[in-house]
């Protein structure tokens, strides 16, 4: 061969091998760029489930319709609710003209549970595309349901822990309940109107709410009234005979009686909207706990932590998922059934004036009793802030022995009235005791003594004298949500300072404090005063504070003579033995004349209370006779 013809064989040997790597080039990238589209198309599906939207840009599916694979996504896994969703997309795998991959799915259920697991998922290429290729077999959104199931997780919980009583035994156990509901698909107004009369439920009032629902197309139960075993029981026929009224049971903790230690106990119930917006992801529409009282406060105690099961329409008995919940555990509380029997036996008899009765352990501390009347309600007992009156000449009194201002025995005027300052104070009905020992004028309450005695205290005095007594500084540590204990600030004039030594001006007390000073009197020292142990709050030191011994010894014969011969003669004779305290009378409002709420403080053996009667007329006519029924029925047998 020529080297001309060398040069020729070589050139188009060279243009063929290029020509071969064209076509090789064009073929790889061809490839590639197939493999980018399949594995993007399975990405924007997976962000699709992500934000539960299947209808954005560029998304395609084979067969079917974004609006169908919406709707049919929606049907599945609606039940699982609306929290946060995460899917992730890898290992796409192509061949030919099509491609598979797998979906990595992290649902968010009820509660913050997580629910992981995989799905498998294939793209086909087509005319205009890569394409998601939905199974035709089973389900996209899980692997192993069925085309037309419907996934649902439900919350679960598990046994609910008890409130205990002072020897550990419930004092809620678990009861049956029957929620007596309207069905807006069934019921008539008719039927409504039947309704009311049965339940005790205005007239029409009923009927407005049942045809408010159907006019806005609602299907869910109205409720109506919850009732326990016995009040159904009395009222089942005649709710038989209703259609459209359903009375679904279920248990839930119950008080032997509806108002049994009410509203300290407080209620288990529904959870309401607000309940499970500032619950922190505990609670979720649907769900029953603790709404109040120590139910509320302890709920997360006695409920433990909520589990999830999910499952399919078609095997509901079978979890496709599940988490267990935790139980709950006890709460002990100092209460005692029989205690708080005889104290809600006794505020019962005001009838409709409100009234309020605390019983505290003299031994322990521990709050026995606590009962309101009504009894469904406002917490007087342990929330209210009232003025107290003569009874917080407990206080002063202590003040005034313990730096020696004054003794039983020393001579104190009792005049009709007495100026300080400018202004004139006056005895409850403008009495005059003359020139009585002070013995005389504690067991008659004369506040006018006592008025006339403030000059010789300090501006912090009261004050300092309320903290040693333990009337102060407990009410985060007694484990009841919204307890007060006093109120007994620094006075800052001479007449601020006459008000405070009778128990008015700005002195304002609980019934819960004013138990608590009678006890610790009674002990000798100071102790926070306990209804249950809080484990959210700091434990309060409650190793006894001794009293001033001699000033406190003093203190109990002063409380004995009003009982003897002062303001509180009808407590004579009561059953269980001698009886010491304190009557109250005290101002508010702003009639003229004032009206007046009525007190009695004392204790009895190991058992102190105090007793508040709203707007009663004095300590020693309406309260402490309050007091010897609480006693009576605490002795009785």
């Amino acid at each position: 061969m020529t080297r001309r013809g060398l040069i020729g064989a070589l050139t188009a040997a060279a243009l063929a091998v290029a020509a071969a790597g064209g076509v090789w080039w064009r073929h790889t990238e061809s490839e590639r760029e197939a493999d980018r589209a399949a594995s993007s198309q399975i990405a924007r599906f997976a962000r699709a489930w992500q934000q539960r939207s299947f209808t954005g840009a560029g998304l395609r599916f084979s067969g079917t319709t974004p609006a169908a694979v919406q709707a049919a996504f929606t049907a599945t896994t609606a039940g699982l609710g609306s929290g946060p969703l995460t899917v992730t997309a890898d290992s796409v795998r192509r061949k030919a003209e099509s491609a598979s991959g797998t979906l990595h799915v992290r649902w968010t259920l009820a509660g913050g549970v997580p629910w992981s697991y995989a799905v498998p998922v294939r793209v086909v290429a087509g005319t205009q595309g890569w394409a998601v290729a939905l199974p035709t077999a089973g389900s996209p959104w899980h692997p192993e349901i069925g085309p037309a199931d419907k996934l649902t997780a439900t919350r679960t919980w598990g046994r609910r822990g008890d409130l205990l009583d002072r020897d550990g035994r419930p004092l809620m156990p678990l009861g049956k309940v029957y929620p007596v509901q309207l069905d807006p698909s069934r019921a008539t107004p008719q039927v409504a109107a039947q309704l009311e009369g049965i339940v005790g439920e205005p007239a029409g009032s009923l009927v407005a709410k049942l045809k408010a629902a159907q006019k806005a197309g609602s299907k869910a139960p109205l409720p109506v009234i919850t009732y326990r075993q016995t009040d159904f029981d009395r009222r089942k026929a005649a709710l038989d005979a209703l259609t459209g009224v359903v009375y679904p049971s279920r248990a839930q903790p119950l008080a032997k009686s509806r108002t049994f230690g009410q509203p300290l106990l407080g209620s288990f119930g529904p959870v309401s909207a607000e309940l499970v917006a500032s619950g922190k992801g505990r609670y979720t529409a649907g769900d029953y706990a603790g709404t109040s009282g120590l139910q509320g406060r302890y709920d997360e105690t006695l409920g433990g932590t909520p589990g999830v099961r999910v499952t399919s329409s078609a095997h509901p008995d079978v979890p496709l998922f599940a988490k267990e919940a935790v139980p709950g555990r006890d709460v002990d509380t100092t209460l005692s059934p029989q205690v708080q029997d005889a104290a809600e036996s006794a505020v019962r008899s005001t009838g409709a004036v409100p009234s309020a009765l605390v019983a505290v352990d003299v031994k322990t501390g521990d709050v026995l009793a606590s009962a309101n009347s009504p009894a469904l309600g406002f917490d007087r007992a342990v929330s209210g802030h009232y003025p107290p009156g003569s009874a917080f000449k407990i206080v002063t009194t202590y003040s005034l022995l313990s730096q020696g201002k004054v003794s039983p025995q020393t001579p104190v005027s009792c005049p009709q009235s007495f100026v300080v300052d400018g202004r004139r104070y006056k005895n409850y009905e403008g009495e005059s005791l003359g020139q009585p020992d002070f013995t005389t004028d504690f067991a008659h309450s004369c506040n006018t003594a006592f008025v006339a005695l403030s000059t010789k205290l300090g501006d912090d005095d009261l004050a300092k004298a309320a903290t040693a007594l333990g009337l102060t500084g407990w009410a985060r540590t007694v484990g009841v949500g919204n307890a007060f204990d006093a109120a007994v600030p620094v006075n800052n004039g001479k007449t601020d300072k006459a008000s405070a030594a009778i128990g008015q001006g700005r002195n304002v007390a609980s019934p819960l404090a004013l138990a608590v000073l009678a006890g610790n009197v009674a002990r000798g020292s100071a102790i926070p005063p306990l209804v249950a142990t809080d484990p959210r709050a700091a434990a309060a030191d409650r190793t006894p504070t001794p009293l001033d011994g001699a000033v406190v010894a003093q203190l109990r014969e002063l409380m004995g003579e009003v009982v003897s011969r002062g303001t509180a003669t009808v407590l004579r004779g009561t059953p269980g033995g001698p009886v010491r305290g304190k009557t109250g009378t005290a101002e508010f409002g702003s009639k003229n004349p004032p009206q007046t709420h009525a007190w009695f403080v004392g204790y009895q053996g190991d058992v102190a209370f105090a007793v508040l009667v709203e707007e009663g007329k004095s300590g020693g006519s309406v309260a402490a006779p309050v007091a010897r029924r609480f006693l009576s029925a605490l002795n009785a047998g």
